[in-house]
């Protein structure tokens, strides 16, 4: 299935989050048109290592299913190349810095002047209102504003940055989910409207339960590790080579567990009856089941939990998540065509339609691979783009434009 198959997408986005918004649309079928600098393109193109075959790994995750125009938006002669874009285009995203989509002559109110039933997608670091709605934002300044480091880690340690982007994606995936439901609002009225994310707003919705726990409370929550505050058992413990982690949170399931570790008395004694007395008498229970898991190795301690229906996952480095037989089975691993890296396999959208996951169709474009094909379509004779490209407002892949050389 290819739902958004005929959708044009105008991709003004860089880095993490925006790209990551218009790699999800892609997917799910859309025509989208990245527009990069000249020269330099995206700028997480140059964030490595690693690399795979000298290309970035960071931009060749979030850049497939998409065309290349190498384009210098500031240049005078860009600006009908824009509007004739914005002409055409069902959906703009954008995350420049706050005012640049208006010195452009394309901020919300102008692009859609241009074209009614555009869906105009801001990406942003704090949204549009309060004091720091000017300030430029990445993913760790989220993280740590919002809260998120200071529960991540052990208490006491200083604080930890989630080992993943996930402010960046989480408010891509807002941002997507907020163009489709635009989508789906302009098929019942014929109008666009302007869909607006950011990245402190999605940090914000990582700590809900948080916030809210402090807001009944008082209580300002703190790192559990591996744990939860509100939950016990529920965290990693250690084994004889290694760690499970051991979720627990149910009478039953405690039970279970408790029998599972030779133990079962632990599930009749009144100190551990419900989860409320579990996390009371946190101290005098974790060091029970601590010392029965040290003594057993993490694979026969495995089998045995889960025979128990006990829900159990070993912790693994990604190497042994690249092999583990679940990830090979669910095809999120997905192969990726791309002429020079014939091996190039992505991380796939997590979900599927009738059994099928979405597929790959487009590798991630070098800079300005797909220029001349775009301006083409947009009615552009070879002589005006050779012009453009002469005087480096576009770059045309395998041609050198600094200076007019070809």
């Amino acid at each position: 299935m290819q739902p958004l198959a005929g959708v044009s997408v105008l991709d003004l986005t860089q880095n993490v989050a925006g790209p990551f918004c218009t790699l999800i649309l892609g997917d799910l079928g859309a025509d989208v048109i990245k527009v990069e600098r000249p020269d330099q393109g995206d700028e997480v193109r140059a964030w490595t290592p690693p690399r795979w075959n000298g290309e970035s790994v960071m931009y060749l995750t979030l850049n497939r299913n998409k065309r290349s125009l190498a384009l210098d938006v500031k240049a005078p002669e860009a600006r009908p190349i824009l509007d004739a874009l914005i002409r055409r285009a069902d959906v703009l995203v954008q995350s420049l810095r706050a005012g640049a989509v208006e010195a452009l002559g394309i901020g919300p109110a102008a692009a859609r002047a241009i074209n009614q039933r555009l869906v105009y997608c801001s990406v942003t670091a704090f949204g549009t209102q309060g004091p720091l709605r000017d300030l430029p934002g990445y993913d760790p300044m989220m993280q740590a504003q919002a809260g998120l480091m200071s529960l991540t880690g052990y208490p006491g340690q200083p604080p930890v940055r989630a080992g993943t982007s996930l402010v960046d994606m989480g408010t891509g995936m807002w941002a997507a989910i907020g163009i489709l439901a635009a989508l789906r609002e302009r098929d019942r009225t014929g109008e666009g409207s302007e869909v607006t994310t950011a990245l402190f707003d999605t940090a914000l919705a990582w700590v809900p339960y948080q916030l809210l726990g402090y807001l009944a409370t008082g209580e300002v929550p703190r790192p559990q590790g591996s744990g939860a505050a509100m939950i016990v058992p529920y965290q990693a413990f250690e084994t004889r080579e290694g760690h499970l982690m051991i979720a627990a949170p149910t009478n039953a399931l405690f039970a279970r567990l408790s029998e599972a570790l030779g133990h079962p008395e632990l599930a009749k004694d009144p100190r551990f009856t419900d989860n409320s007395r579990r996390v009371q008498h946190r101290d005098a229970l974790i060091p029970v089941l601590a010392a029965a898991t040290r003594a057993e190795p993490t694979l026969a301690l495995l089998e045995r939990l889960r025979a128990a229906g006990v829900p159990c996952a070993p912790i693994q480095a990604v190497d042994q998540v690249a092999a583990d037989p679940q990830t090979q089975a669910s095809g999120m691993l997905a192969p990726t065509p791309h002429a020079e890296i014939p091996d190039l396999r992505t991380v796939a959208l997590p979900l599927r339609w009738d059994g099928v996951r979405p597929a790959p169709r487009r590798s991630p474009p070098h800079i300005g691979e797909h220029t001349a094909e775009i301006l083409a379509g947009l009615g552009l004779g070879a002589g005006e783009i050779e012009t453009l490209r002469v005087r480096d407002v576009v770059e045309v892949a395998g041609a050198r434009t600094r200076g007019g050389r070809p």
